[in-house]
C-alpha cells in the first residue's frame, strides 16, 4: 500500500515550462490497480489524505496544485470517502459539465455565467479518475445530449478521454467537448495568464458552454 501525493498538479505558474504537472492523469490512468484522485478544494484534499491512509487500496495517487486553494476556512473534520465515488454539485437540463480537481472552481463560475444567459448546466465533480464513478456517468449518458469535460491536464488520455470511452462502451452518444491542456508544452506565466491561454478560465469555459448550445 503506497500513497503518492502529487503536488504542483496542472499549470503551476512561473516556476518554468518544465514544472507544469500536465501529464499525470493521463500516464497514471493506464497503469492497472491504480487509484487516482484529485480534490476540488482543501476539504476534499483532507478527506482524500485521510481515506488513503485508512484503506488498503494498493497504489493511491492524490494530485493537488501549488499555492493557496479556494477556501478561506480549510479546517474540517476529515472523513473516509467511498473509493471511486464522485458527487453532483448542481442539477441542470441542457448540458452536463464534468470536472475533476480544483479546476472545478473555474467551472462553477462559468456555470453561474451560463445560467444568467438562460443555459441550465449540471455540474459533476468526479473526484476520482480511476476507478471512475460509473453510476454518475450512466446518469449523464441517459439524460444529456451535450457534455463538457474540464481538467487541468492534457486532454489526451485524461478525464475527457475516460468519459468518451465510457460513453462509447455503453452505447451512449452525447456530443462531448473536452476542455484541458492541448497537445503541446505550455510556457511559464501567471496562473490567470496560463488559464486564459489554455481556455481554462471561467470566461473561456462559459464561452464553450454558449458555443455548444448555439451549434
Amino acid at each position: 500500500h503506497v500513497v503518492f501525493c502529487l503536488d504542483r498538479a496542472g499549470l503551476v505558474g512561473e516556476d518554468g515550462v518544465t514544472h507544469h504537472g500536465a501529464f499525470d492523469l493521463s500516464y497514471l490512468r493506464c497503469i492497472p490497480n491504480m487509484t487516482i484522485a484529485s480534490p476540488m478544494n482543501e476539504h476534499y484534499l483532507r478527506h482524500l489524505m485521510y481515506t488513503a491512509q485508512a484503506k488498503e487500496t494498493g497504489v493511491f495517487a492524490i494530485r493537488y496544485p501549488r499555492g493557496r486553494g479556494s477556501l478561506v476556512n480549510w479546517h474540517c473534520t476529515p472523513m473516509i470517502l467511498e473509493i471511486g465515488k464522485g458527487r453532483k454539485l448542481s442539477d441542470g437540463e441542457d448540458i452536463a459539465l464534468i470536472s475533476i480537481g480544483p479546476i472545478g472552481v473555474s467551472a462553477q463560475k462559468a456555470i453561474i455565467r451560463a445560467r444568467r444567459q438562460g443555459v441550465s448546466v449540471a455540474h459533476y465533480d468526479m473526484i476520482f479518475l480511476k476507478p471512475i464513478d460509473e453510476e454518475l456517468l450512466h446518469e449523464v449518458g441517459k439524460k444529456f445530449k451535450r457534455v463538457i469535460t474540464v481538467e487541468n491536464g492534457v486532454v489526451k488520455g485524461g478525464l475527457g478521454t475516460a468519459v468518451l470511452e465510457f460513453m462509447a462502451d455503453n452505447g451512449y452518444t452525447p456530443r462531448v467537448k473536452r476542455i484541458g491542456i492541448s497537445d503541446t508544452f505550455i510556457e511559464h506565466g501567471s496562473i490567470p495568464e496560463l488559464y486564459k491561454l489554455c481556455g481554462l478560465d471561467a470566461g473561456s469555459i462559459a464561452g464553450e458552454i454558449r458555443k455548444m448550445m448555439n451549434d
